[in-house]
């Protein structure tokens, strides 16, 4: 007998030992930071030693992803910073236990370490106890009820950037010197102009929470106006949490001690901060006297300042009868919703128009499919009943979710279930994924979202159609809506998931109607560069940020 026929004798017989719980427990390991069950997965070598498999999964990452999926299967790990592990599951059963348990799997410390130096202790980095009681409180801010009420919040500002972008298609038809530049096979016969509309959606959906969240115009859109002091403070706190972090940053995050070293953006950052608080402050008292007045004359809020999420929240805070929050507790909450609410629809609405840009037809489906404003106004109930619109936003949603992925922690020992067995690193068919106190879980919302297991082949594809019928392997997904896991499901599902759909269809539907959208620039010059929230950005220009620039006509 050979000795390679000797070896692979000798590792059959290792592997079917080591399937054996008594066995494995005495099988020597090489140490390192991720615990014995995370050892026994299977997954990709680690590439660096201080980022693991991150960077690798960065360069291109649908592709590495999915490469892995197929390889290692529905369960397995990859390598993290300095050598720490993330198990990393699809099944099903799986997901929706972790996400249903949120006491057993929270966010990690350095997760609310980041958001919590910005925000405070508001409904993204509270835990436990705290967490259900500002959920409660919070919530009927978000229901289908205020959704109805501030839909004209959302109409209102999509015109106004309509308008803007009309005065700029009118001034370039008027110059000659204000024409676009062309970019061969790309230019359109008809009179355009090249806007980069990922900055102007930034500046709209920034009105939008302001307004939405607590009835604070920023004026964003009308660049003829100086930013003001609030506005200025927020954009401090949010360029914390957008690419270009420092190694000393990453550092803070991973290694407590790291986080006593005074920096400049520190300083930044508590400036910014003392801003929010004493205007926030100011906001929230004004909010308390209208309520108090109300109460005076005993009849409900409303108008203006009964609309938006901070009225709201005063209001149910000042008439909870089971515990309420602290002042810094609300006062955390503007930033919560400003962080997780501007971002997000503007990157959704911004790959949705990349989308119609590359697939003109089902743009043009799309225009054809929506009818002028009813007399009464646009209401939530109108853009709800647009099937071709909302097959759009699902299939955008689905493609570019606004946060790809998101990580849990176990808080103790525990046999995560799963719908169907799992091959581990031993080769040996498994059933559960046993998890160590401590262990970090990376839920890859991209990856389901991607799969061609639950979509099909075609599953990278942009295709509104395919909303027509869900597939069947996506019913199982356990989200909270659209048959993908993009909000998640349990109870840290995204709250604002009606907020973020409802304004993407007001946008879209005041965007597309008014205007023709086509690629500025080749459609592989546009890259999503990943961090809490993936943005367009132009692959030669990565240094510049994000941008997307589209050339856009007025709509026959």
């Amino acid at each position: 007998m050979s000795v390679l026929a000797v070896a692979t004798a000798l590792s059959v017989v290792v592997a079917a030992l080591a399937c054996l719980p008594a066995v494995r427990s005495h099988v020597p390991r090489i140490p390192y930071i991720s615990s014995p069950p995370l050892r026994d997965l299977p997954g990709p070598p680690s590439e660096h030693w201080f980022y693991g498999n991150l960077k690798q999964s960065d360069e291109d990452e649908t592709p590495t992803w999915h490469g892995w999926l197929k390889t290692y299967g529905k369960v397995f790990k990859v390598h993290g910073p300095v050598g720490s592990a993330l198990l990393i599951p699809t099944d099903f059963r799986a997901l929706a236990h972790i996400l249903s348990q949120a006491t057993d799997y929270r966010r990690p410390e350095r997760f609310r370490y980041i958001l919590g130096k910005l925000l405070g202790p508001g409904l993204l980095t509270v835990e436990g106890d705290q967490h259900k009681q500002q959920r409660r409180i919070v919530n009927p801010a978000f229901g289908p009820a205020q959704m109805r009420d501030i839909t004209s919040i959302y109409v209102e500002k999509s015109v106004e950037l309509r308008d803007r972008w009309s005065e700029l298609l009118s001034s370039s038809q008027a110059s000659t010197e204000a024409s676009p530049v062309s970019f061969a096979g790309f230019a359109d016969d008809e009179p355009n102009v090249t806007i980069e509309v990922f900055g102007w959606l930034k500046k709209m959906t920034f009105d939008v929470i302001g307004l939405a969240g607590f009835n604070y115009d920023f004026h964003a859109l009308n660049t003829a106006l100086p930013p003001t002091e609030l506005e200025q403070a927020l954009r401090t706190l949010l360029a914390v949490v957008e690419p270009g972090a420092s190694i000393l940053v990453v550092l803070q995050t991973l290694f407590p001690i790291a986080r006593w070293i005074p920096t400049r953006r520190a300083r930044r950052i508590d400036a910014a901060l003392e801003t929010l608080r004493r205007i926030g402050g100011t906001l929230l008292e004004a909010g308390k006297d209208v309520e108090r007045e109300l109460k005076d004359v005993a009849k409900e809020s409303t108008g203006g300042n009964g609309r938006d999420v901070l009225s709201l929240l005063v209001k149910a805070n000042m008439a909870s009868d089971g515990g309420t929050m602290t002042d810094a507790e609300v006062l955390a909450q503007i930033p919560t919703f400003l962080i997780a609410g501007r971002d997000t629809t503007s990157n959704a609405v911004s790959w949705a128009l990349y989308e119609l840009a590359r697939h003109v037809p089902a743009q043009d489906l799309l225009r054809a499919s929506l009818p002028p404003p009813p007399a009464e106004g646009v209401t939530m109930e109108f853009l709800n009943e647009l099937v071709q619109l909302d097959w759009v936003v699902r299939e955008v949603i689905r493609l570019h979710p606004p946060v790809p992925a998101t990580s849990r922690v176990a808080t103790r020992a525990d046999v995560i279930p799963t719908a169907e067995e799992w091959v581990d690193a031993h080769g040996c068919r498994r059933s559960g994924i046993p998890v160590a106190a401590g262990d970090e879980i990376l839920i890859p919302t991209f990856l389901l979202n991607h799969s061609p297991a639950i979509w099909g082949p075609d599953a990278l594809e942009f295709k509104p159609e395919r909303w027509r019928e869900v597939p069947e392997a996506a019913r199982a997904i356990p989200g909270v809506w659209g048959n993908t896991l993009t909000f998640l499901s349990g109870p840290r599902a995204c709250i604002g998931h009606r907020f973020a759909v409802l304004e993407m269809k007001a946008l879209l539907y005041t965007l597309v109607r008014a205007f023709r959208f086509t690629m500025a620039v080749p459609e592989e010059a546009v890259r999503a560069k990943s961090f809490i929230q993936p943005s367009p950005h132009l692959r030669e220009k990565m240094k510049d940020g994000p941008q997307l620039p589209l050339q856009v006509s007025a709509a026959a």
